[in-house]
């Protein structure tokens, strides 16, 4: 069975992330997770095992970066490493395609594309 989105979120443009997170105890994971749940470009957050937070937003109007200013204004840091800087970076390039995809007009089959100006 499929989890129902959020009215305010855009289903086309959802993100989900996964990151592992460190020196969160049991009541910070249940207030951090409470506290998502109940942010507006928020759809949906949990935790799952080994400490990973599994998030889905709206990518047009929230980014990895201020969910990482979430994380740590809570007390927590994410895990280092090569992969988790490797997964941030790759996070962030689909984020800005995603707020660029937004932004964009479609123009029909019928009509000469936009020109760009000189």
């Amino acid at each position: 069975m499929t989890k129902a989105h959020k009215i305010t979120s855009q289903q086309p443009f959802l993100l989900r992330r996964k990151l592992t997170i460190e020196s969160f105890s049991e009541s910070q994971w249940e207030g951090f997770i409470h506290e998502l749940n109940h942010h507006p470009c928020v759809d949906f957050a949990e935790r799952r095992s080994n400490n990973q937070l599994c998030v889905t937003f709206d990518g047009t109007h929230w980014s990895t970066d201020e969910l990482l200013e979430q994380i740590n204004a809570h007390g927590g840091q994410i895990k280092a490493g090569w992969w988790a800087r490797r997964k941030l970076a790759w996070y962030r390039f689909t984020e800005d395609n995603v707020r660029a995809n937004a932004k964009h007009e479609p123009f029909c089959c019928s009509k000469i594309p936009p020109m760009k100006r000189k």
